[in-house]
């Protein structure tokens, strides 16, 4: 079939539509749309069999819906209606949710049904873009499944929703998200993660107007809630009506310089104005770097909020590489989190007085710890990708010996989309991979692949199943796996013999400083509009111009590379 998706933003749900609807042998183009013009348009252009709508924010006019099968993707369980679904969810405790597919009509949401998916909400509180990546995007794709299979049944007939089953829920506003830092923290701490990552809920912190994300119970003495207590190298622990909750990231209401109003790190956000307070060691949830031994195998592990790297993690990144490099073990896993990583961190670079400065210390650090791991000869590395990953991150995955990946992940291998040439020794790392003709493909057309495809082209070793939970363990016994048996010596002597051989064919610094130069013009001369791709991005606001329609992948891979 001819298929159009139309997303309000190509995210990860839309990228692995795309992918899997692609895979089926359907023809499929991918519009991003900001108003009903934008849809009319898009429709008229393609002139599709099917339009599939993955969580689109904007109602589809009549004259498309009227004339097209229009299938909208909604965010909650059948009979649920409004924009605002997961926010609602997370906010009234809801303990199971689910994902509905909905022929477009002219009741929003109410339309006859196509399919629906239940999943169990986590007892904790989750982040509403945790909960959408997860149980919420695999709801979504398994429906999309099913509504191209049924699409493609002439004798199928969509079932009628009952009009009087469900809610109607309204757009949530600031003004429902609101509390005060003197409520209970559970309510807190349900209202803060049903915003995160977007909008963020205002308050006020230190007495600067702020939206709070990214928040964590925490424990404290008694005292006047709304007090900063405590703080790590980026948080900041806050009193609560009966006890605190730290907060991670924060984005100033109120601009006093260019820059300040991007969501940071809670301490760089609040500046001058965090109070002179104990640094302590803050829960689990915000340690973003720890190191553990198992038998023969040391486990490196990394947090990073929506996978960004800023300067100073960076550094304390490489440290720990190194310092776990020198360990007595033979095979040293480097394991991220919910996102394995996306490079640079934006937001620190436009949030700094000289964002052209700080672009280059970041990508000056990244590429520090590219080379430590590129140059670990001592023991075999493993990059374990549980989430997705993009642009340097996936170059600084791809520089470990082996990568390991959660099937289901999203890899986007390039850097062009943000006006930047890109470095992480990716032009020595990816065609050792891929080869020079994939390598160029994967870079210039800008479009996702999946762990699967990844694994088909040679830049994943290993496949692991779906569950995230048990993922590190997987990782670890196949990195135990390794080291066994004598295996290790072997490989380890294969990796000196080929380090050495590509350092006499040409040395790893020269690839550093062809990307570096590169890099410098589109940092500092701004080529590719690389400032305005960063505060698009980080304001949530459209480039200009718009993205434009991606390319069918042709056949007969169906793959969009090669």
């Amino acid at each position: 079939m001819k298929i159009l998706l139309l997303c309000s933003a190509f995210n990860g749900l839309s990228q692995r539509a795309w992918l899997r609807l692609c895979a089926r042998g359907h023809h499929v183009t991918v519009r991003t749309v900001r108003d009903p013009q934008d849809i009319a348009a898009a429709v008229s252009a393609a002139e599709p069999d099917l339009i599939i709508c993955p969580f689109l924010r904007h109602r589809v006019p009549e004259a498309v819906w009227r004339r097209h099968r229009t299938i909208v993707i909604h965010p909650g369980p059948e009979g649920d209606r409004g924009p605002s679904a997961l926010d609602w969810a997370i906010m009234d405790a809801e303990p199971r949710w689910g994902v509905t597919a909905l022929q477009a009509t002219g009741d929003l949401d109410g339309g006859p049904v196509w399919g629906t998916r239940v999943f169990r909400m986590p007892a904790d509180p989750p982040r509403k873009s945790t909960l959408y990546n997860t149980e919420v995007s695999d709801a979504a794709l398994s429906l999309i499944d099913e509504v191209a299979t049924k699409a493609e049944d002439p004798g199928f007939t969509p079932r009628r929703l009952d009009p009087r089953a469900g809610t109607d829920r309204p757009l949530v506003r600031q003004t429902d998200r609101s509390f005060s830092w003197g409520d209970p923290t559970g309510h807190i701490l349900r209202r803060i993660r049903a915003a995160d990552g977007r909008p963020g809920v205002h308050t006020e912190l230190a007495g600067v107007p702020v939206a709070v994300f990214d928040a964590h119970p925490g424990d404290t003495g008694p005292g006047e809630p709304g007090t900063i207590v405590a703080r790590t190298r980026s948080a900041v622990l806050v009193r609560t009506g009966d006890g605190a909750l730290w907060i991670g990231h924060a984005r100033r209401l109120a601009p006093e310089a260019p820059g300040t109003t991007v969501k940071l790190p809670a301490v760089l956000a609040l500046g001058d104005r965090v109070p002179d307070v104990p640094r302590i060691a803050g829960p689990p949830g915000l340690r973003d770097l720890g190191y553990r031994r198992v038998g023969r195998v040391g486990l490196v592990r990394f947090e990073c909020y929506n996978g960004a790297m800023s300067t100073a993690q960076c550094r304390r990144l490489t440290a720990a590489v190194r310092f776990a490099s020198t360990q007595d073990t033979d095979v040293l896993v480097l394991a991220g989190g919910e996102v394995f990583s996306n490079g640079l961190h934006l937001g620190v670079i436009d949030a700094h007085p000289d964002p052209a400065a700080e672009a280059w210390r970041n990508i000056t650090a990244i590429d520090d710890l590219c080379r430590e791991i590129i140059g670990c000869t001592g023991q075999l590395v493993v990059s374990a990708l549980a989430g997705d990953a993009g642009a340097g991150g996936v170059m600084l995955a791809l520089g470990a010996d082996r990568v390991i990946a959660r099937d289901g992940v999203l890899l986007n291998p390039h850097y062009r989309k943000m006006g930047l040439y890109g470095s992480e020794y990716w032009t020595y790392v990816l065609p050792s991979r891929v080869g020079e003709d994939q390598a160029r493909r994967l870079t210039t057309a800008c479009e996702p692949i999946t762990a699967a495809q990844a694994a088909g082209l040679g830049a994943v070793d290993q496949l692991a199943d779906g569950d995230r939970a048990a993922f590190v363990a997987t990782a670890l016994a196949y990195a135990t796996e390794l080291a066994a048996g004598g295996h290790a010596k072997a490989l380890l002597d294969r990796k000196r013999a080929t380090r050495e051989a590509d350092e006499q064919r040409r040395p790893l610094e020269t690839y550093r400083i062809r990307e570096l130069a590169e890099m410098s013009h589109d940092i500092f001369d701004d080529r590719h509009g690389f400032a305005r791709a960063r505060r698009a991005f980080l304001t949530g606001r459209p480039a200009d111009p718009p993205p434009p329609s991606l390319p069918v992948p042709r056949r007969p891979s169906m793959t969009p590379v090669g």
